[in-house]
């Protein structure tokens, strides 16, 4: 299941035996923890919470672990134990499998792995799986939305995908924005384009978005007004050269694979809306542009890195390439 609906799951299931809370979205894995201790109740935590590291688990000690999980509660109905960066081998597994299969009724068993290592656990019978992966933009808006809501303000949707963006899809960031805009606006206060523009801070990722797409459309003046203010927070010309090259050879890309916006987004790990927006440049720049600027770039790019170019002057030679010369 998704995290977003580790909630309802909780509410209407209540609590399985093994859960399995896997991605790289920090923020979702620390609530997905919090909601399974809080449907626990544990009156003593300091008895019943019990926390392992997972490079530990090897050998004797994971046999422990494993008798451990038998272990009866203090003065409350669950146990919790959890173990973190977990990344058991197919034989290692098996110690664990028979505990699985048939778990004590009053251990909660939670492993929390921010990636993917080793045997695929959420396969395992007896797992439950909890997905906090990096969610895409129209989900976490959704999340977004219902966060809002249940904080008192009233968003409106269009703002959510655009603080959504601001922030980088980093749901971590979000909480604390929307902490600060209940402080600013109030209890029922309304979150519009207009409030998240004047309020939240953009990305530096954002940002690099907005300079790539000033650069799509050869706006020199936007794109300078970025450039300067993300020189000032510490980006130099190499993370600049580079994101610019990415990005062109993003287009180049997406001009050149087939199908629909949703079957290129699948084969290229992009969103269909962001497909979809990159073909209408590279259709307004023009095949020949396109694969042009990114063989300038990428030939750019790589020279200064063997040093036959300064950062600066290898930057300098994109942007004439970009924006003050014409296809050949």
């Amino acid at each position: 299941m998704k995290f977003t609906q580790l909630a309802k799951s909780l509410q209407e299931e209540g609590l399985s035996p093994v859960y399995l809370i896997e991605g790289e979205e920090g923020y979702f894995r620390d609530r997905a923890v919090e909601s399974i201790r809080a449907a626990c109740a544990l009156s003593q935590p300091l008895l019943n919470d019990v926390r392992f590291e997972g490079e530990t688990l090897k050998g004797e000690k994971l046999q422990a672990f494993r008798d451990g999980l038998y272990a009866l509660p203090f003065f409350d109905e669950k146990r919790l134990v959890r173990a973190y960066e977990f990344y058991p081998t197919e034989r290692e597994w098996e110690l664990l499998k028979g505990y699985t299969e048939a778990p004590c009724p009053s251990t909660v068993l939670v492993i929390v792995n921010s990636g993917k290592k080793g045997t695929d656990l959420k396969k395992k019978k007896g797992v439950v799986h909890v997905d906090c992966s990096r969610a895409d933009r129209d989900t976490l808006a959704r999340w977004l939305f219902a966060l809002m809501k249940r904080s008192g303000l009233q968003p409106d949707g269009d703002a959510m995908e655009l603080m959504v963006k601001f922030c980088a899809q980093d749901a971590a960031r979000m909480k604390t924005e929307t902490e600060k805009l209940r402080l600013l606006l109030g209890e029922g206060g309304r979150v519009t384009c207009a409030v998240v523009e004047e309020n939240i801070a953009k990305d530096a990722e954002y940002k690099i978005f907005e300079l790539t797409q000033a650069a799509s459309k050869r706006n020199f003046t936007l794109f300078s007004e970025i450039l300067f203010d993300l020189m000032n927070k510490g980006y130099d010309e190499n993370a600049v050269l580079s994101s610019l090259t990415a990005h062109f050879k993003t287009l180049v890309e997406v001009a050149r694979v087939r199908g629909t916006d949703e079957d290129v987004g699948e084969k290229l790990g992009m969103h269909p809306y962001s497909v979809k927006t990159s073909r209408e440049i590279a259709r307004r720049l023009g095949a020949g542009r396109t694969e042009e600027l990114y063989r300038s770039l990428y030939e750019l790019t790589a020279r200064m890195r063997g040093g036959l170019y300064l950062k600066m002057g290898a930057l300098s030679a994109a942007l004439a390439k970009i924006f003050f010369s014409e296809t050949k």
